[in-house]
């Protein structure tokens, strides 16, 4: 389920508003409101790197790790066909502007061996029980390219299948203008609301309302959002 972004804005102006610190316009909510969810996207992958090192538990409600997995999903995409016809003979296939991490490649049923790049060019020169086959394919991801190696170290193959994790699509506050105060539209077709998991409405709010403080050059603002997203984190990582 998608976090509401009427929700997210009205909960920010509540609060920014509380002390009479100022208010923050759609345009300016919208700017923020992308930085931060941007910014809770790239730290799924930090925080998931650091969990696999602390042993989880045997309850998957309150696992970090497959509560992480759970809000990563959410932008995991599945795709069959549709790839580039035409595939580069140095580089491979050119990645699509909409995938950001590539988390399972398939040719023909066989799962692709995503090898990073010292690793890929020793199998390609390796012996027999190491170099790659059409039954073990492997793979190297590099400069938006991914190149795919089978039993003809000379042909670049096309995936069959392949998932992927894309970037959150950009939100937007659709509005009218009445009287001369903006109201929310939610038929809007400018209306985008958050992808994230519904979980992080809650630090959505604190970290749009930290950007509105150091704009605004409130420092209260600024300083209020940070501690209640620090002891938010605090909670979370418990």
């Amino acid at each position: 389920m998608a976090v509401i972004i009427d929700t997210v804005y009205q909960r920010v102006l509540a609060i920014a508003n509380k002390e009479q610190r100022g208010y923050i316009t759609p345009q300016e909510f919208n700017l923020y409101a992308n930085l931060a969810q941007q910014e809770i996207f790239e730290q799924y992958f930090y925080d998931l790197n650091q969990q696999a090192r602390i042993p989880g538990n045997e309850y998957i409600h309150s696992d970090i790790d497959d509560i992480l997995e759970e809000k990563i999903q959410v932008f995991e995409k599945m795709q069959t066909s549709g790839f580039p016809t035409a595939i580069d003979p140095n580089y491979g296939m050119a990645k699509n502007g909409l995938v950001y991490r590539v988390t399972r490649l398939q040719y023909n049923g066989a799962d692709v061996e995503i090898l990073k790049t010292k690793d890929f060019f020793n199998c390609l020169g390796g012996g027999p029980l190491t170099r790659p086959s059409n039954k073990r394919p492997v793979a190297n991801i590099k400069n938006n390219y991914i190149k795919i190696i089978g039993s003809d170290l000379n042909v670049n193959l096309k995936p069959t299948l392949m998932t992927y994790i894309t970037k959150p699509n950009k939100v937007s506050w659709g509005y009218f203008i009445v009287g001369g105060s903006a109201l929310y539209d939610s038929a809007s077709t400018k209306t985008q609301h958050f992808e994230h998991h519904e979980s992080e409405e809650v630090e959505l709010v604190y970290k749009i309302l930290k950007l509105a403080g150091i704009s605004m050059k409130s420092a209260d603002l600024a300083s209020s959002a940070q501690n209640m997203e620090n002891t938010l984190d605090q909670k979370e990582k418990q």
